[in-house]
């Protein structure tokens, strides 16, 4: 949840012309993971929510992704961004051993 009102904080940063397009993309991928990390834990099965957290890693990449993309394109600098992917890199890490907790 910190992570997704960091990002919204920041993308209030990027052109207007990018309102629909990558700050879109960057705010689905935030939501999107304290989201499924919720669906997944109300799951009937270990297995289920190991599968809603792989989901929730796949869109931490993303947001990874976004934020460099966000770097190159000299939208944002890496002193924006750097504490917001860090962490991102601390919930991968986190993700990643709930994941082998369940298994």
């Amino acid at each position: 949840m910190d992570l997704v009102e960091q990002v919204y904080i920041l993308i209030r940063k990027l052109p207007k012309e990018e309102i629909y397009a990558l700050s879109s993309q960057i705010r689905r991928s935030a939501v999107s993971i304290p989201s499924n990390i919720a669906e997944g834990q109300k799951r009937k099965s270990s297995k289920e929510f190991s599968n809603f957290l792989s989901v929730s890693k796949g869109s931490n990449a993303e947001l990874q992704t976004q934020l460099m993309i966000c770097n190159r394109l000299n939208y944002l600098t890496k002193e924006e961004t750097e504490p917001v992917i860090n962490l991102t890199v601390e919930i991968d890490k986190m993700l990643e051993k709930l994941i082998h907790t369940l298994q």
